[in-house]
């Protein structure tokens, strides 16, 4: 007959009524033996402070006593290492002239593009017509009205010309008629004084001749006054001719003031360039950023930011090389000019471990044909460049 199953102890061993051997367990070998997950972390931290190591001397450049490399702008915009006697700098791709934002003229007010006549990568001439904007319809119509008003005042001063130089020449015949018959009444007078001397003339007689002489010199005087109204001998000198000029000339400064404000409703190039980018469509008015972009590409430089504690190295004439990713081949120059003032770094480097806030000197840089012609194709292309100082601090 089966014994009925006994319940089980702390040590594994089944319960029974009789006496049972006791059976020793020794548990030190589990408080010597460490597990396995401590004994990797033990085999990974010393891995892991050789890392932070490495980091650290990478990080941080060497003093500048010593002998050895210091940390620098390498190829490609990443902090590396680079060797003693070479000037790194960060530096960009431009056109001589600069980029320039072309903007609506000023006094455009809210007026929206209505035309473009020209296309991204399109080479323009200084003066010609880039873009129109909506208010051209009625400042073209202001312009009309101001020619029509200027040929009006213009009609009108020819013909005040006319008017007067007729009635000054009526005038003096008028002046001459008056001082002819006032010589004929005086002599007239003058005879009958001499019969009425002699008894031969009534002194009615003598009295009709001198009322005659005095009224013929009246109307020399009133002939004389007719004549002063014209009084200057030069035509323009006259009052009423002046008055006709004067309003010819605010004519005409009225439409001097309606085609400057047709010329805001045009956009024209500032000079022979390109194209590069385009910012506005018909039907947007122009923002912040401008109408387009605008360069002549004939002719390229590099604009390169050199820390202030190298800048000292470079000089007039120095061969450069610039490289980039993005360039085919590495592109050489000679440093034009040296800027005179410590900036704010504007160019930041692609690696999280670069300084973004230092200060450094812009430099110029004139790129050979070869190089310009390369350039062209990236304008605005970030760039590092190389100067070989030769040793030089």
């Amino acid at each position: 007959m089966k014994e009925a199953a006994q319940p089980r102890t702390e040590a594994g061993v089944a319960a029974t009524s009789g006496p049972l051997p006791l059976r020793v367990v020794s548990r030190s070998a589990e408080t010597i033996r460490p597990p396995r997950r401590w004994a990797r972390l033990l085999w990974i931290l010393p891995v892991l402070a050789a890392l932070a190591s490495v980091a650290a001397f990478l990080l941080h450049p060497t003093p500048s006593g010593h002998t050895g490399q210091r940390l620098r702008l390498p190829e490609g915009n990443v902090a590396a290492l680079a060797p003693a006697g070479v000037v790194l700098g960060l530096g960009k791709l431009l056109p001589q002239s600069r980029l320039l934002t072309v903007a609506a003229p000023f006094g455009a007010g809210d007026a929206r593009i209505a035309e473009l006549r020209v296309r991204e990568g399109e080479r323009v001439d200084g003066g010609e017509v880039l873009a129109l904007l909506d208010s051209a319809g009625s400042l073209r119509a202001a312009v009309a009205v101001a020619e029509a008003n200027l040929a009006t005042r213009e009609a009108a001063l020819a013909q005040t010309r006319l008017v007067v130089a007729t009635a000054r020449e009526e005038a003096r015949a008028a002046l001459a008629r008056a001082e002819a018959t006032a010589a004929s009444a005086r002599r007239d007078l003058d005879r009958a004084a001499t019969l009425n001397a002699r008894g031969a003339a009534a002194d009615q007689v003598l009295d009709q001749r001198r009322l005659a002489h005095q009224r013929a010199l009246q109307d020399v005087a009133r002939a004389r006054a007719d004549l002063a109204r014209y009084g200057f001998e030069e035509l323009e000198r006259q009052a009423d001719v002046a008055l006709a000029r004067a309003n010819v000339e605010a004519a005409r400064a009225e439409l001097g003031r309606a085609r400057a404000d047709l010329d805001r409703a045009v956009v024209r190039a500032p000079g022979s360039g390109t194209v590069l980018t385009i910012a506005a469509w018909p039907g947007e008015r122009p923002g912040a950023e401008g109408i387009l972009t605008f360069g002549d590409l004939t002719g390229m430089i590099a604009e390169v930011e050199v820390y202030e504690t190298e800048v000292g190295a470079l000089s007039p004439g120095m061969p450069a090389t610039l490289t980039a990713r993005a360039l085919p081949h590495p592109l050489h120059g000679r440093v034009a000019r040296i800027g005179q003032e410590v900036r704010r770094q504007t160019l930041v480097d692609a690696s999280p471990a670069a300084n973004t806030d230092t200060r450094v000197v812009r430099a110029i840089l004139e790129l050979d044909p070869a190089s310009a012609e390369v350039a062209a194709r990236f304008v605005n292309l970030q760039v590092t460049a190389r100067f070989a100082t030769g040793g030089r601090p």
